[in-house]
């Protein structure tokens, strides 16, 4: 598969979008499905991997840069030039493993901030390319991971909602001078 969009994986000084942290209404609101796959999607695509690049990510959900559509980007080996990044458009999670594991997390919208979290191991994952394509994966690890995180900002999710541990949460909120009270837990 290859990409359309090519993107230097490079620190700009001034990447293309800002980034909205934690605490920001945007982040809590349902994305809408992008229905039709045109150049303003790949164009959102490419700066959002700009910005991802910019920021030291592994991933990056629209809603993270104000804009509310499900397309996500993905870049688990950003220091592998030949690594190509995803660009997931509409992603569904259509089958999740029983096995779970729990890896510590972080995420752009919550600098500083890195907790356990439990996740599915295993997902199969439908969604459409940068050129319209449906497209399905079942992706396991790392890849498995930052697509469930991912997808979870289009739902209005955040990593920290599903923190088991209330007293690390809290404490690593206050110490990078977030609120307790941004946490929608769920459970």
């Amino acid at each position: 598969m290859t990409a359309v969009i090519s993107v230097a994986k490079e620190k700009l000084e001034n990447p293309p979008l800002d980034l909205h942290y934690l605490g920001d209404r945007v982040l809590r609101q349902p994305a809408k499905r992008i229905t039709k796959v045109d150049d303003s999607v790949r164009k959102l695509a490419k700066e959002m991997l700009q910005t991802m690049y910019s920021s030291n990510g592994i991933g990056l959900a629209a809603p993270q840069v104000g804009v509310n559509k499900q397309l996500i980007v993905v870049d688990c080996d950003p220091n592998d030039p030949a690594n190509q990044p995803m660009i997931l458009i509409n992603p569904k999670i259509v089958r999740v493993s029983k096995e779970l594991s729990v890896v510590e997390e972080g995420c752009l919208s919550i600098p500083g901030v890195y907790l356990d979290v439990t996740r599915p191991e295993v997902i199969e994952v439908s969604f459409k390319d940068e050129q319209g394509k449906p497209r399905k994966l079942q992706v396991t690890d790392l890849l498995a991971r930052v697509i469930q995180h991912e997808m979870d900002h289009l739902n209005g999710v955040m990593f920290v909602d599903r923190v088991d541990n209330g007293l690390a949460l809290t404490e690593a909120l206050q110490k990078n001078g977030f609120s307790a009270q941004a946490v929608k837990p769920i459970k």
